[in-house]
């Protein structure tokens, strides 16, 4: 697991070939400001490869935050960030690996049946109740939630994960009520509790798309005050001092999609939407910073999108820093008041060192990053 020591002999080491900011409080110390995801590319031995190759680079260029999760790549991603970060001469405990459970994981490669899959591999099995799923293929109540850590530290072959992600929990609110969400999120954090007390998880946080984004009424709408109350919740049920870990929140933040900085969606406890509590709305970004949250950001070059010439509207670019699009992209996301780190997944060496070079450039200040929305 990643220690305080190990992360700040980290930054001693890179901190001097980037620009200010780029190391940032994460967990027990600080970590690097660019990360790098794992979600795209084929479940095949060779993007296996590549990968493998590209997250050891990163690993050797100043960057120590690792994100995967249990269904990416059918799941050869968490085997890859795995056996990457135990053949890197970066020590482990100087390393933030982060993994997320929600979906049901293929094994390895896609299914020709996927719905047969389910049926025989987590329903039949009872790993997963059918009542408990939704939209055929997601899950996030307590059992699941245990069954997708172990298998997320079989995977990877690591002892413990810094950060364990519940896994776009909005998804329930096809199959239940909002309520019934909260409840969920309560038992999994429960469970998240206890292992964290044995010492398999340094701390956990929901990863989301749509839920702290969108508006209060939106049918994918979840509240950053409640869920962060249910953490509270089960830390009083499980732990001796009633502490809590957690800490941290990823959602999709880019120049195109800017609404965890522009939209009021967020209210304090007591303040949710149809309360009479007079109560001023925030974004998800300054709720989180007031609460102490973590914020990582994931699409923060728009899956690549933001890469290509002319993407980025013209007057955003002419401020921000950086030699490339995907540079720029980058460095917007990181301007962003509130935000620890953005992810951005590659395979490709040379991308990785395109990425790796935006943290040599300083992000914009707080009073630049307001300008550009005026």
């Amino acid at each position: 697991m990643a220690t305080r020591d190990a992360l700040w002999a980290y930054r001693d080491r890179f901190g001097d070939a980037f620009g200010r900011t780029y190391f940032r409080r994460f967990g027990p110390g600080v970590a690097s400001s660019v990360g790098i995801g794992t979600y795209l590319g084929e479940p095949t031995a060779a993007v296996d490869d590549a990968a493998r190759e590209a997250i050891g680079l990163a690993l050797r260029s100043g960057v120590n935050h690792v994100d995967t999760a249990v269904n990416y790549r059918c799941g050869r991603a968490e085997r890859v960030v795995g056996e990457a970060v135990r053949d890197s001469p970066i020590d482990r405990d100087a390393i933030v690996v982060a993994t997320k459970g929600g979906f049901l994981p293929f094994d390895g490669d896609r299914p020709d049946d996927p719905a047969a899959s389910v049926r025989d591999r987590f329903l039949a099995t009872g790993i997963v109740d059918a009542d408990e799923l939704a939209n055929g293929a997601h899950a996030i109540d307590p059992d699941y939630v245990e069954w997708s850590l172990d298998r997320s530290l079989d995977r990877l072959g690591l002892d413990t994960v810094d950060l364990f992600y519940v896994h776009n929990p909005e998804t329930q609110l096809a199959a239940r009520s909002r309520e019934a969400v909260y409840d969920r999120l309560e038992g999994a954090f429960e469970v998240l509790e206890r292992r964290r007390a044995a010492g398999d998880v340094g701390a956990y946080g929901v990863a989301t798309w749509d839920a702290f984004r969108v508006p209060e009424e939106h049918e994918r709408y979840l509240s950053l005050a409640e869920v962060l109350a249910r953490a509270e919740a089960a830390g009083e049920a499980v732990g001796p001092d009633g502490d809590h870990g957690f800490e941290a929140i990823q959602l999709p933040f880019n120049v195109a999609m800017a609404d965890a900085f522009t939209r009021r969606n967020q209210r304090s406890p007591g303040g949710d939407a149809g309360s009479d509590a007079d109560v001023e709305p925030v974004s998800t970004l300054e709720f989180a910073h007031e609460a102490g949250l973590s914020v990582v950001t994931s699409a923060s070059i728009g899956q690549g999108e933001l890469a290509n010439a002319g993407a980025i509207p013209a007057d955003v670019d002419a401020v921000l820093a950086g030699e490339t699009p995907a540079q720029r992209a980058l460095n917007f996301a990181r301007s962003a008041p509130g935000v620890t780190a953005s992810l951005v997944g590659t395979s490709d060496p040379d991308h990785v060192s395109e990425n790796v070079a935006a943290g040599t450039f300083d992000p914009l200040g707080a009073s630049a990053f307001d300008a550009v929305f005026e």
